[in-house]
């Protein structure tokens, strides 16, 4: 089920403007991959690029090759929604959608894809996401209320069970704590290091201890300048990361010496 993905010389543009520069890297199945680097990077729109979710911006584009088990994500005869179902999606900020129940919003990426299930079906996928996501316990007894009216923490791991209730192959996580407090903040990465037994995940953060608890490997990505693309400036196991970076710029990021 869990997907690599190998990424080969790949620049990111807006328009004309080159946003991401020659990037190549393997993300390994079933385990976690931490991108870091200063703002502005081009970390998050690299991540994007993934799922073919950077797409939606009128002007955006790719050169080079996205390649998950050997097939590349931009090939011409590759539907890009059939992309983000193997590869889901979780966003900065908690976004369930207002106007749907706890358990509509978890169904809500399957109905997009015009699965029909019958009611008994739908009621277990229901079940097992939020199970999935360690949310069962704390919302069984209200799935008909609204996805809103769950705390910061909660609706996070409701926007983790829709992304995993369409069964992808891999988790794109774009700062997925950054608007919560600490304690949903750990509940996020304990229930990363559950996942990644079943999925492939990639994380955005912004946070270097999370980066070190939660990734096996992390990548760090760097810009010379305002104006400037983002680039790759080297990955690795995380322990080599934080203990002994093979590059100054890397050794000075994480020591908080810029950034």
């Amino acid at each position: 089920m869990s997907k690599r993905i190998d990424v080969n010389n790949l620049n990111v543009y807006y328009g004309s403007f080159l946003a991401v520069e020659d990037v190549s890297l393997a993300i390994e199945a079933k385990s976690v991959t931490a991108f870091i680097g200063p703002s502005g990077c081009g970390k998050s729109t690299f991540l994007r690029t993934l799922n073919r979710m950077h797409e939606v911006i009128p002007g955006a584009r790719v050169e080079g090759e996205v390649l998950m088990d050997g097939v590349n994500l931009y090939g011409s005869d590759v539907d890009p929604v059939a992309v983000r179902r193997h590869v889901g999606m979780v966003f900065q900020r908690p976004n369930p959608f207002p106007t749907m129940s706890i358990s509509e919003n978890v169904l809500a990426g399957v109905q997009l894809n015009n699965k029909r299930i019958s009611k008994s079906d739908a009621e277990d996928l229901v079940e097992s996401s939020l199970r999935g996501a360690n949310l069962w316990e704390e919302v069984k007894d209200r799935l008909d209320k609204p996805g809103s009216s769950l705390s910061g923490g909660q609706q996070q791991r409701l926007c983790i069970a829709r992304a995993i209730a369409i069964k992808p192959d891999v988790l794109l996580m774009d700062e997925p704590c950054s608007a919560l407090d600490p304690i949903s903040t750990l509940a996020i990465e304990d229930l990363i290091q559950e996942l990644k037994d079943q999925y492939t995940i990639v994380i955005v953060t912004h946070n270097m201890q999370q980066a070190a608890r939660v990734s096996e490997r992390t990548a760090f990505f760097n810009i010379a300048g305002t104006g400037k693309p983002g680039k790759l400036i080297e990955m690795d196991d995380t322990t080599t990361i934080f203990s002994a970076p093979s590059e100054k710029a890397t050794e000075d990021y994480i020591s908080g010496r810029f950034g």
